[in-house]
């Protein structure tokens, strides 16, 4: 594989938007703080958003490995 193959292939994969981000910007206050009363009821919302972003932590470092086994070849 070329590195113009690689590139090729990363501008396929579409973007991924974590809830988890869109989560915390919906219950950050005013003063730019987390505003608690508002994520309280999203609890369950947030367990799982959190969840995503760790799948997707995994399948990033899973992508990184497979990159560098490519590079050591």
């Amino acid at each position: 594989m070329t590195p113009q193959d690689l590139i090729r292939a990363l501008d396929t994969v579409p973007e991924k938007r974590l809830r988890l981000i869109e989560l915390a910007g919906e219950c950050v206050g005013q003063e730019g703080t987390m505003d608690w009363d508002r994520l309280q009821p999203l609890t369950a919302e947030v367990a799982a958003a959190i969840q995503e972003a760790q799948a997707y932590m995994r399948e990033t470092e899973a992508l990184k490995c497979a990159l560098a086994r490519l590079e050591d070849r």
